[in-house]
């Protein structure tokens, strides 16, 4: 057998129905591959970092893995800011690149290793991509494919999963090999563990606080425990709070969500955890964006116990302390729950006061529903979720308009909301909105992205377009990168430096017509109902929303100030009777990232 079709009958044989990618020269043989097995097919895109960011969604979403292939040298390297959003995030994906023939490799000949290159497009993705990949390989023999592959796969989807990486010569590529003759790769079983210890230790300290919390976090999602968790939760009524990565995890509705924490966290959220005496988070590496910049002011009052497979995020010391951890799969530590029998713990007075908090700092006020001349993003992300539907996907991009919705859209139970939240480049939402669709069956997707960020993979727009994908895209238009014209107002004395000046935008309705997709624009509050018509079409749409120029993130945490104290600040009286705990000053040496 040719390697190139063994490489795709193993792909066959993970589930793999689809492979983004684009041709070159290095990946022309592998590719050649797909004209002899109609069994999986490959999806030709614009750009190797959409094929990525295509792959990661996709990976999310499906029940099986992704694949990428691409040529060597640049194709290789336009990947990687893709691979890093799955890496960030623990997302499983396979990326397989072309390479110059092994003896036109640097490595062939002891007169040419110090040459920087002999092949042409000849580059070491393989160590470039090291520091993102949880594994890199340049193949070398052909008969090491199998092993390799079957290495590949298992490191992927185990453990902490993460994307992996083959490197694999022309060459080779077109080598006939005997599969009955090839070694296979045989992973070592992971020991059964008892965790009823840790969790009738979980429950008891839970029976015992007086104001515990629960954190869901986006390893609930990578360890596909939607499911049980929705069980889990019904034996809680107490606060539960969420990581932006998990803000899907819980009906928004329900009485016990208070909201999501953090630098851009909703006040309530914020609140119930600084004020909590007992956090239990699950599936969250708890970093900075969580903690705000000194993560020891963090639940500073409150005893913590943290679930993380990774061992080095729940060992990080950089201030924050841990009092219990457990290094294990969160659905272990779940389904560890399920099975203990304990009556519904239940801290009625504790979740009064924290729903009282939610119901007194609304994300969305009634002021911004005034605004005349222009569309408040926060009234457009609350008007969005009430139309949208329980099976809906939504994808955002970064800056501004992610934090807006996040901050702002009411998750329904069933919803998918997420973006490269680790990584968080310019350009994910409209790739990563082609392989949630393509995964979907070619189903609707909710994209939300920016004027500037959305020109980033503009040229994906032909990918929807040639596929007739029913994307809608909203185009949240600020004129500029509106979360950093905000960071240099706050920091840089209102310079705004290649993010007012200097920054223009095309004319979208134009590029809608010559992508062939339609358009539309909304202006102000009454417009907003034309919006319902464009995502009931059946075709691709862009839908444009006019924003302030200078339209603000709010709350937002500022000046190193714990996240109890968000900007904009409350007054001092109000504050304080707020907090249950001693306040403490801001430390003047954080600046807060944008």
């Amino acid at each position: 057998m040719n390697l190139s079709d063994y490489i795709l009958s193993f792909l066959i044989k993970k589930k793999v129905k689809k492979v983004f990618l684009i041709t070159g020269g290095a990946i022309s043989f592998m590719v050649d591959a797909f004209s002899r097995n109609k069994k999986i097919k490959y999806i030709s895109v614009a750009h190797e970092q959409g094929a990525a960011m295509m792959a990661d969604s996709y990976s999310r979403l499906g029940p099986n893995f992704s694949c990428t292939m691409v040529t060597s040298g640049p194709g290789a390297t336009n990947l990687l800011t893709g691979i890093a959003c799955s890496y960030f995030d623990s997302i499983p994906s396979l990326h397989i690149c072309g390479q110059v023939n092994t003896y036109e490799q640097q490595s062939s000949n002891k007169s040419t290793q110090k040459v920087r290159q002999v092949g042409f497009q000849e580059t070491d993705i393989v160590n470039i991509s090291k520091p993102i990949t949880k594994f890199s390989y340049k193949v070398t023999n052909p008969n090491e494919i199998k092993y390799i592959l079957e290495k590949s796969y298992h490191i992927a989807t185990t453990g902490r999963p993460g994307p992996v990486l083959l490197d694999i010569p022309m060459d080779l590529q077109r080598k006939l090999i005997n599969p009955k003759k090839l070694k296979s790769f045989q992973a070592k079983k992971n020991k059964n563990v008892n965790l009823k210890k840790q969790v009738i230790y979980i429950i008891k300290k839970i029976k015992n606080a007086n104001k515990p919390v629960i954190i869901l976090g986006g390893g609930i999602k990578y360890a596909k425990s939607e499911a049980i968790l929705k069980k889990i939760l019904k034996k809680f009524s107490l606060p539960i709070v969420t990581t932006w990565s998990g803000v899907d995890l819980i009906d928004h509705s329900e009485k016990k969500y208070i909201g999501n924490i953090g630098v851009y966290g909703s006040r309530a959220a914020n609140f119930t955890v600084q004020n909590s005496d007992l956090i239990l988070s699950l599936g969250s590496r708890l970093d900075t964006r969580v903690t705000g910049g000194v993560p020891k002011n963090f639940a500073r009052k409150a005893y913590k116990i943290m679930v993380d497979i990774d061992k080095h995020e729940l060992n990080k010391k950089r201030g924050l302390v841990v009092d219990y951890k457990i290094k294990e799969n969160v659905k272990n530590v779940l389904e560890g729950i399920e099975k203990i029998k304990f009556n519904n713990i239940s801290k009625h007075e504790w979740l009064n006061k924290c729903f009282k908090w939610k119901e007194r700092y609304p994300i969305v006020q009634k002021k911004y529903f005034k605004e005349k001349k222009y569309v408040n993003p926060y009234v457009f992300i609350e008007y969005l979720s009430k139309i949208l539907k329980k099976k809906d996907i939504i994808i955002a991009d970064d800056g501004g308009h992610l934090t807006w919705t996040i901050q702002a859209f009411k998750v329904k139970y069933g919803q998918k909301l997420f973006s490269a939240f680790g990584n968080s480049p310019m350009g994910y939402a409209l790739p990563a909105s082609i392989g949630a669709s393509i995964v979907k069956n070619n189903s609707k997707i909710i994209c939300i992205d920016g004027d500037g960020s959305i020109q980033i993979n503009l040229q994906e727009l032909h990918t929807i377009d040639k596929l007739k994908l029913p994307i809608k895209i909203f185009i949240l238009n600020n004129d500029g990168y509106g979360i950093i014209k905000q960071f240099q107002e706050l920091y840089l004395s209102k310079r705004y430096e290649a993010s007012g000046k200097g920054v223009s935008n095309p004319n979208f309705k134009k590029i809608s017509e010559a992508f062939n997709i339609g358009y539309n624009k909304i202006k102000n509050h009454s417009e907003l109902k034309q919006i319902k018509k464009s995502i009931d079409s059946k075709r691709p749409e862009i839908i444009e929303i006019i924003l302030k120029k200078d339209q603000k993130i709010i709350p937002k945490l500022q000046f190193g100030n714990p996240i109890e104290d968000m900007s904009p600040l409350l007054p001092r009286n109000e504050f304080f009777k707020n907090m249950e705990i001693k306040t403490i000053k801001r430390d003047k040496k954080i600046f807060e990232a944008n």
